[in-house]
């Protein structure tokens, strides 16, 4: 276990030194895709010792044994001859590894995990000491390697500070709670159609874990998972998590998930479960619209995967899906016909408000967790308030949410009341009636009465504005719909 200590700051230490790296998310990639190799040959040990017939996807000379580990004897490559290696030799043949619709889900991976990676250190004996820090870790010692799944928990986490690369991460705290939750169970198979790296995935096999007694258990647990990730990096990084987990064939994709046709899914597209945190903030394309019916159509990534997770889940399925504010309070068309869906044909039982620097320091937008099933339409929503736990004035890098702080709601759960503080709702039932009809489908309700002013950062500004501008531009256009109808109708 010693060889781990410090495993994340000595590669650092290294790659500061190599003029090839250009920041934190390149440092990480390069992590990644060593750390990929690495684990891969290990799994390819026990794949061997369990199949006398099993044959490697990748050529002899490109395992890892036979050009990465060092034995001592003075024969590893290094210098230019590995940097040779590495860029002619071992990334044109993994790219071009020859996938076929036959090929094994845990052959395949190496060609799409391998699609779009890239070599950045230009240092080749400096990248033989990168080479040499992680072959150090004894992957077939049971205790290290989920030792070693920690220590690849913290290089998720230095991604919130990898520029743009932070929105494949969703807080442990928080996908833990929605995994606890949404209760996981043997048979079932959850769903996420946005992967990133595998936080949603990882959380819904620890829950699921603690109920497998027997082989067939076990077996049930590795095909429980199924995950698309559109970006390259966090594909690699989800699979290596994966693969440390004890899922051997993970079905996670390198594909985009809208930009299929939402109504040609059927019921074999379907899952039990969705956990998910779509992307949000984005826009897509006109022809990523078109796979959608036009009274859906938003130009919101969140908006468009709300509609993807409703047309895949099962009858009598669970969802627990994290969306901004603007979700809620939107009121231009397309989000008001989405909430009416989910209104109409899915229970939406329960809203959770979430402080607003859950995601900081990627984001300070404030984001909810609704949870909904597909067993009858809804009847009531319940919204919670979850404050800022005592003593904490914003979470942060080094002050993160806990699922210690979940407590309050995990309390309230089972045994639901409706909660007044200050004069204000914290917890509060409402009929799917007053949803729709009072309120218009604007479900910005138990929010937070006393926020201090903050200083967003400029593109969270702009996109707060513009949600707000959409929604009161909508709220006009209605209301001038209603008085021009009553005005029709006086001079009939």
């Amino acid at each position: 276990m010693s060889n781990l200590t410090g495993f994340v700051k000595r590669l650092r230490d290294i790659m500061r030194n190599d003029a090839g790296i250009n920041g934190d998310a390149q440092r990480i990639e390069q992590i990644t895709w060593l750390l990929f190799l690495k684990v891969y040959d290990a799994k390819e040990q026990d794949w061997e010792f369990d199949d006398d017939n099993y044959k490697s996807i990748i050529p002899e000379n490109c395992r890892w044994a036979n050009w990465a580990a060092d034995d001592k004897s003075g024969k590893a490559m290094t210098g230019e001859q590995l940097l040779d290696f590495v860029n002619n030799t071992l990334f044109p043949t993994l790219k071009k590894l020859e996938i076929t619709k036959d090929t094994p889900v845990n052959k395949a991976i190496v060609q799409t995990t391998f699609a779009d990676a890239n070599n950045y250190m230009k240092d080749g004996v400096l990248l033989r000491q990168v080479i040499n820090v992680i072959d150090e870790l004894n992957l077939s010692d049971y205790n290290e390697i989920h030792a070693f799944g920690e220590i690849y928990e913290t290089i998720l986490k230095e991604l919130q500070s990898a520029g743009s690369s932070g929105e494949f991460y969703t807080p442990r705290a928080v996908t833990d709670f929605m995994a606890q939750m949404i209760k996981p169970k043997i048979g079932e198979k959850m769903a996420d159609f946005a992967c990133g790296t595998g936080g949603f995935l990882t959380s819904w096999l620890k829950e699921l874990k603690k109920q497998i007694l027997t082989t067939d258990d076990n077996k049930a647990y590795s095909n429980s998972i199924y995950g698309i990730e559109k970006k390259q990096f966090p594909y690699m990084l989800c699979i290596t998590n994966l693969l440390l987990h004890d899922v051997d064939n993970p079905c996670v994709y390198h594909d985009n998930s809208l930009r299929h046709k939402v109504l040609n899914y059927t019921e074999d597209d379907a899952f039990d479960v969705v956990l998910m945190n779509p992307p949000y903030g984005g826009s897509e394309k006109n022809e990523i619209k078109s796979n959608f019916p036009a009274d859906l159509a938003s130009s919101e990534t969140a908006d468009l995967f709300m509609s993807v997770i409703m047309y895949r889940l099962k009858r009598d399925g669970r969802a627990a899906v994290i969306l901004p504010d603007g979700f809620l309070f939107g009121t231009d068309n397309a989000k008001v016909n989405i909430k009416k869906k989910l209104l109409d044909e899915f229970n939406l039982h329960t809203v959770i408000r979430m402080p607003g620097s859950v995601f900081a320091p990627y984001t300070s937008i404030t984001t909810n967790i609704l949870f909904f099933d597909n067993t009858h339409p809804t009847e009531e929503t319940w919204f919670y308030r979850l404050d800022m736990p005592e003593g904490y004035k914003h979470f942060s890098k080094t002050k993160p949410m806990k699922l210690e702080h979940f407590a309050p709601v995990i309390d309230w759960w089972d045994n639901r009341t409706e909660i007044a503080e200050d004069g204000f709702d914290k917890a509060k039932k409402y009929t799917v009636k007053q949803l729709a009809e009072d309120f218009g489908y604007n479900l910005d309700l138990c929010g937070y009465p006393h926020e201090e002013e903050e200083i967003l950062d400029p593109m969270d500004l702009i996109q707060r504005y513009q949600e707000q501008r959409a929604s009161l531009n909508a709220e006009i256009d209605r209301v001038l719909a209603e008085i021009n109808a009553l005005l029709t109708e006086a001079g009939k």
